[in-house]
């Protein structure tokens, strides 16, 4: 099983927390739901970040690792 964590600020007043970081505390939370990977994305000028952990279960390696890519590379 794996995690995902996020947070969307809604105001309009600048954000003074660095949104990479906490994405990245968050879901090192849920470290037990995904051991094998992590990472985080964030956009601090829009107000948003996300944070996965992965847990390898069907494919161990390195293909597996998220974001996957299609053929078309999108």
């Amino acid at each position: 099983m794996c995690g995902i964590a996020g947070v969307l600020r809604i105001s309009d007043r600048p954000c003074h927390r660095d949104l990479a970081s906490l994405a990245t505390a968050m879901s090192a939370t849920l470290k037990h739901r995904g051991p094998d990977a992590d990472g985080s994305w964030a956009d601090n000028d829009k107000g948003i970040a996300v944070g996965h952990r992965r847990l390898s279960v069907i494919d161990l390696s390195t293909s597996g690792a998220q974001p996957m890519l299609s053929a078309s590379g999108r």
